[in-house]
């Protein structure tokens, strides 16, 4: 179903960029008709043709984007991101008595372990 929509939704959108393309500019010399076409899609009925129907697609484009909303919100798991991650084996590790945290295996991969002292001289030391 959303396969579907989404490629109506594909078509509307390109058939408004056509639309949008072939109307008269009003100074931009951007719009496909502009220029002097000799004829083709020109006087007030045709541009009065050219704004309903971009209306028309506006309201088709703007209906299949909430569609699409609507189906991806609905097939979408409920729930958190959070519900997935795991509380520690240990649970929460309190500092000891003496006031010091307890120390954790090295190379667990912590924030922590990539703040420790530096593992290579800073400055070049020369011998």
């Amino acid at each position: 179903m959303a396969t579907v929509l989404l490629v109506i939704h594909l078509m509307i959108a390109a058939a408004l960029v056509a639309v949008v393309l072939l109307q008269k500019s009003e100074g931009g010399a951007l719009g496909i008709g502009g220029g002097g076409g000799g004829g083709f899609l020109t006087g007030r009925g045709t541009a009065n043709l050219l704004t309903r129907t971009t209306a028309g697609l506006a309201a088709a484009f703007f209906a299949t984007s909430i569609l699409l909303t609507i189906l991806a919100n609905h097939s979408a798991p409920r729930g958190s991101v959070f519900d997935g991650v795991k509380a520690p084996a240990g649970g929460a590790q309190a500092p000891a008595a003496g006031g010091e945290a307890p120390k954790t295996e090295p190379g667990r991969g912590g924030i922590l372990d990539k703040l420790d002292a530096p593992r290579a001289p800073l400055v070049p030391q020369n011998q």
